[in-house]
């Protein structure tokens, strides 16, 4: 199995352990898709598959409801989205991704953690090239379809790894095909259950233990503020 598979496997029970972080995460997502593209699923692809993220991760009809209707609210001010770079101790790099309401509280917070615990918050775009941006689709498997054929067919939409894990099928592809797959896929009928959006280091830094720990202290703390949505690392686990 490929780099993006052990990756996920790496995060998948450590990041966004605790629900309401999700459930706030995912409201923030809903609340984007549906001021992008309007309120109606079937005319908005990614407030669709959203709603299927939502349904999967258990979050309540009346959170994904309360989501959609902010977004609508003359009074709402809107998030933007902002992701911010920078170096942990033992040239860890750190990517940091934003849903924001307010751009100088996030970054004067942002920066705060990289300085309190021995980073450096860098330039906008100066670590971007030290990862790989993937969507990942979350699908229900067909026992017509082989997962050999689903890959050659789904090469040419910009996917490069599928593999079944705990009987779902998980496809890996370049972020900016994310809507190319998404179409093919419903057009297909496949059922969606969940779509994430990732940045897969290009190579990872093996630390001691004692150094781990450091690390981890800087990245619990960037994620525990209410405006972060993703942190993604290059640090090996």
């Amino acid at each position: 199995m490929g780099r993006a598979f052990e990756f996920r496997k790496e995060r998948k029970f450590k990041r966004w352990g605790n629900m309401a972080r999700v459930f706030t995460k995912l409201g923030k997502e809903i609340t984007i898709a549906v001021k992008q593209a309007g309120p109606h699923p079937e005319n908005n692809p990614r407030l669709r598959v959203l709603i299927q993220t939502a349904r999967k991760e258990n979050m309540p009809k009346d959170n994904i409801e309360r989501a959609i209707k902010k977004a609508t609210d003359k009074d709402f001010s809107d998030y933007k989205e902002v992701n911010y770079e920078g170096y942990a101790p033992f040239g860890v790099a750190i990517f940091v991704e934003t849903a924001t309401d307010n751009t100088t509280r996030t970054v004067a917070n942002i920066r705060s953690y990289f300085n309190k615990f021995g980073g450096s918050l860098g330039t906008s775009g100066s670590l971007e090239f030290l990862f790989d941006h993937k969507c990942v689709f979350y699908i229900h498997k067909k026992d017509s379809v082989s997962l050999e054929d689903l890959e050659l067919e789904l090469i040419d939409y910009g996917v490069d790894e599928v593999v079944e894990d705990e009987g779902e099928v998980v496809l890996y592809g370049e972020f900016t095909q994310n809507s190319n797959i998404q179409k093919y896929l419903e057009e297909n009928e496949f059922e969606i259950t969940k779509v994430e959006f990732v940045r897969i280091p290009n190579e990872q830094k093996q630390l001691t233990i004692e150094q781990q720990e450091q690390v981890n202290k800087l990245i619990e703390k960037i994620e525990e503020d209410e405006d972060v949505q993703n942190v993604f690392h290059n640090m090996a686990e």
